[in-house]
């Protein structure tokens, strides 16, 4: 199959980098515009713990000026309407430059492997952390502040830029990858996901049956964002019947090591740790902005076409369907142990895991197809990627990247690549 680009001539304006700082009082912004006393999030509050790792990444992949001019716009806004502007300009223009820098088409942007996922995750967190400790001269509702945050995380993460042909002739393949997460263990995380969304997102592949076109998002790893219907909004507006319909979805994430695992099912229990450092352990919540399925799913198996990725032949790891679930068979479920087989779930078991556990992989999976079912998009392919977990972190903490790392990282997105292509040529329109 013959890969080209869909989107082309993204148009950035690019000026030399301007002086770095931590917080957000960066420039010639004015030291009044931010206040440095409101607490940032635990993740936010990595920049500083994990330095000087975040900034050497910004820097070598010369993303320093995103996150400094986006402070200067936002001190310069005279109201909340020209904030939210420069939110949006300033997230798209982000996640734009992230895909054009990942797929080859900004060479100039530092000496960085153009695989690397961990500049946009950085820059995001900065622009967020300005965003929280921002302190115009006029009054911010609390509610207007959390909108104005919402509509950074959604430019920044491509949900707003998705943007699919009109017309009958081409598929439509909607791909989510996630940041990388756990950083309190390892500030040099990267998580493959993500990176292979940054490949994925804008490309156009000729299937048999016509062109197909990808677009991609990249989801926060925390329980809140979700709770508040990031997937659903994500996914949801292409499960409808309209002109945007999608033929194929799927959800990706980093999974076991050097496997690429199709999961059959995804279960309805979260549990885990995110990277805000928030934890759950229950059944998952519904998205009250979106219709859900009548009965509540305990599991929801696999519809992408999985015979077919399988048989693509991809290197270099295996790929596999993985029909392990955990379960619970007592009526008072919570109070019993729960059970753990290969053989997909029991008649009128409760979930406790699917077969890529019950963080937030399995969520992804889980959420986007429990509104396919509400919305009644029945016929449309969805389901779950579990890739290899990256590997070669070197054992000098002071080092974020080595050649050894960067072929196993190449190695496992472009597989993910061709996997995705597979089901795109397997969609049907």
């Amino acid at each position: 199959m013959k890969k080209t680009n869909w989107k082309w001539g993204i148009a950035l304006l690019l000026i030399g980098v301007l002086p770095f700082v931590l917080m957000p009082t960066v420039g010639s912004a004015k030291s009044s515009c931010y206040d440095s006393d409101v607490p940032l999030t635990p993740e936010e509050q990595r920049i500083e713990d994990g330095a000087p790792i975040p900034q050497q990444l910004m820097s070598d992949a010369e993303f320093t000026e995103f996150a400094d001019e986006f402070k200067e716009d936002l001190c310069k806004a005279k109201n909340i309407k020209k904030a939210q502007k420069a939110i949006e300009k300033h997230g798209t223009k982000l996640w734009n430059t992230a895909v054009a820098r990942a797929q080859g088409e900004k060479p100039n942007l530092g000496d960085l492997d153009r695989y690397d996922d961990r500049p946009l995750y950085w820059t995001r967190l900065h622009m967020t952390s300005a965003l929280r400790q921002w302190k115009p001269d006029y009054t911010v509702s609390e509610k207007e502040r959390e909108e104005l945050m919402k509509k950074l995380e959604y430019t920044s993460r491509g949900i707003t830029s998705i943007d699919f042909p009109k017309g009958t002739g081409v598929k439509r393949i909607l791909v989510s990858g996630f940041d990388p997460y756990r950083l309190e263990q390892e500030f040099r995380r990267s998580n493959p996901s993500g990176a292979a969304a940054l490949q994925l997102d804008g490309k156009m592949i000729l299937t048999n049956e016509g062109p197909a076109f990808i677009q991609t998002a990249n989801f926060p790893v925390r329980w809140d964002d979700f709770e508040e219907g990031i997937v659903e909004d994500t996914f949801g507006p292409y499960l409808k019947e309209n002109k945007n319909r999608v033929d194929l979805m799927m959800t990706i994430s980093q999974g076991g090591p050097r496997v690429m695992a199709i999961e059959g099912f995804a279960g309805r229990w979260h549990t885990g740790v995110g990277n805000n450092l928030e934890d759950r352990s229950e059944v998952i919540p519904t998205a009250n902005d979106w219709k859900m399925p009548e009965k509540l799913p305990e599991f929801i198996e696999t519809t992408l076409p999985y015979d077919e990725m399988i048989a693509a032949q991809t290197e270099p790891w295996p790929v596999k369907r993985n029909d392990e679930v955990c379960e619970w068979l007592a009526p008072e479920y919570r109070d019993q142990p729960y059970e753990c087989h290969d053989g997909g779930p029991t008649e009128g078991s409760k979930a406790r895991k699917g077969g890529g556990g019950s963080y937030l992989s399995n969520e992804s999976m889980y959420r986007s197809n429990r509104v396919r079912i509400g919305l009644g998009a029945y016929d449309i392919p969805g389901g779950h990627l579990h890739v290899a977990a990256q590997e070669y972190y070197p054992d000098d903490t002071t080092i974020y990247i080595t050649d050894e790392f960067t072929n196993f990282r190449r190695n496992t997105v472009d597989q993910t690549v061709e996997l995705v292509s597979a089901a795109a040529e397997a969609a049907e329109k």
